[in-house]
């Protein structure tokens, strides 16, 4: 986009990156909600949803305590960057025709307001996601890919049904704590960033880490990498700038494939 500049590069530590420029509010704001888009569709072509379950959110950039989310009912697979809904601190829509999902609001309007870094969160019933889940645990630094999760993720191990409590939101946001990624006990998996692009790309390497690891130990018993080894890949791996970065594939793809999504 000629609106912004967005550099990322390879350094022996990982990945450096220069933060996007905008020209206006007008065009940061759309930026967000381009990519808010096509994670809805990348999440809809990877099959991560589940009937009407699952949303995405990001800050708004004029109006830090509010946030775009996908409309209730609306298929992951469709949604229009036109559909999008604003949503204030009281779970109000303010802009936007649709219905707002409840526990989309409990849970990421409890995120936001605990983490003033989180621009953009996401949760799915991802089948993987939703398997691991069910066994009340973290994952193991098994792959290199896996490391991006090491010491960075958390469980939520109290699964009281759909999350309409505003209380239950709270908890949640709690568990997370100053993590990239929650997994939310008998439920699914619950990743956050500075960024869609982060966001959106924690959620798909996190489910495709939760198959592998499942994969793994239906075989046997994996071979963990050691601690150290495992700090130090997470920091190629694990970061905002490399999630950007790995992100942005995914969305030059997608965009070429569904040019509707803009509309």
């Amino acid at each position: 986009m000629s609106d912004t500049v967005n550099s990322i590069v390879m350094t022996s530590q990982g990945y450096d990156q220069q933060a996007p420029k905008f020209e206006s509010v007008a065009a940061e704001r759309l930026h967000r909600k381009q990519r808010l888009t096509a994670a809805f569709r990348l999440f809809g072509k990877f099959g991560f949803d589940e009937g009407a379950a699952g949303h995405i959110t990001v800050r708004d950039p004029e109006h830090p305590d509010h946030f775009w989310v996908n409309p209730f009912g609306v298929s992951f697979k469709k949604i229009k960057l036109s559909q999008l809904l604003l949503v204030n601190e009281r779970g109000e829509v303010i802009e936007g025709q649709g219905l707002l999902n409840g526990a989309a609001f409990t849970i990421h309007g409890n995120i936001h307001a605990a983490r003033p870094d989180v621009i953009a969160a996401a949760h799915a019933h991802s089948v993987y996601g939703k398997s691991w889940s069910s066994l009340g645990k973290k994952l193991d630094p098994i792959t290199q890919d896996s490391c991006a999760f090491y010491e960075d993720h958390s469980l939520f191990d109290d699964f009281t049904g759909v999350v309409l409590d505003m209380n239950e939101g709270q908890r949640i946001a709690s568990a997370l704590g100053q993590n990239k990624a929650c997994i939310l006990q008998n439920h699914g998996l619950l990743t956050v960033g500075a960024s869609v692009d982060a966001a959106a790309w924690w959620f798909i390497t996190m489910e495709r880490n939760c198959q592998a690891q499942l994969l793994a130990e239906a075989a046997g018993t994996p071979k963990l990498i050691r601690p150290d080894i495992a700090r130090l890949t997470y920091k190629t791996v694990g970061s905002e700038a490399s999630a950007q970065f790995a992100f942005q594939s995914l969305y030059d793809v997608i965009i070429h494939e569904q040019d509707d999504m803009f509309h």
